[in-house]
């Protein structure tokens, strides 16, 4: 009888017994040819957590990240339910064929790894990951990100150096310094209002005209746009 008590009481403690923290170290990899991400926010938190939800409507705080970068609303919610971020471990923006990496660590129930970052020269494009499951035991792991679309701002593809502020329509700039003038707009209207995959940018070949102000030999994408490795030690 004391042995079966003994066992019932170690195997309540293991029920009960919180997540322990983890010690992750994290490279990310810009994979595309001409697309810069804006400064990256990396958030560990629990299950019902979440930045963004493929086929939900954007938060103020996505668009705010989407449209013109700013990560800050996003990491506020996040550390509002004690989650733990890594902000803008690039300091400033990756650049095409760069990498980062950095250590973090995660606080006990913080189980879940969310990723953002707005992909520049776009609308409202940013490379996305949703509350990923952690995993527990030591070795490497690899992962492959999509760009997603906001749903927040039409796909113009014009550059006018004011876009960037929610509801404010255009492209805020073109780091790589790639881009067209003068374009007339690729469209003025966006169907799915939804977080959903990015169908990519059109761009064309005319840098002093045309529909889009985005270059089509520099500026197009495919799936995945980044690389995710993450190290459990």
């Amino acid at each position: 009888m004391k042995k079966q008590i003994s066992a019932l009481i170690a195997l309540s403690v293991l029920a009960t017994a919180p997540a322990m923290a983890q010690d992750l170290s994290i490279k990310i990899t810009n994979l595309t040819h001409g697309i810069y991400f804006t400064p990256l926010l990396v958030a560990a938190h629990d299950a019902n957590t979440h930045l963004f939800m493929e086929g939900s409507s954007a938060s103020s705080n996505l668009q705010a990240m989407a449209e013109g970068g700013d990560i800050a609303g996003l990491t506020a919610d996040v550390q509002a339910v004690a989650g733990n971020t890594v902000e803008n471990p690039a300091g400033g923006l990756l650049a095409p064929g760069a990498m980062t990496s950095f250590n973090m660590m995660t606080d006990d129930a913080n189980d879940r790894l969310s990723l953002a970052a707005m992909l520049l020269p776009t609308n409202d494009g940013f490379v996305g990951l949703d509350s990923l499951a952690i995993p527990t035991d030591a070795g490497i792991y690899r992962y492959y990100l999509n760009a997603y679309d906001a749903g927040t701002e039409a796909n113009n593809e014009l550059i006018n150096g004011v876009g960037g502020a929610p509801g404010v329509l255009g492209i805020p700039a073109d780091p790589g310094g790639n881009a067209g003038t003068a374009g007339t707009g690729v469209t003025t209207v966006e169907h799915n209002t939804t977080v959903h995959i990015h169908r990519g940018s059109l761009g064309d070949s005319d840098a002093s005209g045309g529909a889009s102000d985005l270059n089509n030999t520099v500026h197009r994408w495919l799936n995945p746009v980044v690389e995710l490795v993450i190290t459990v030690n």
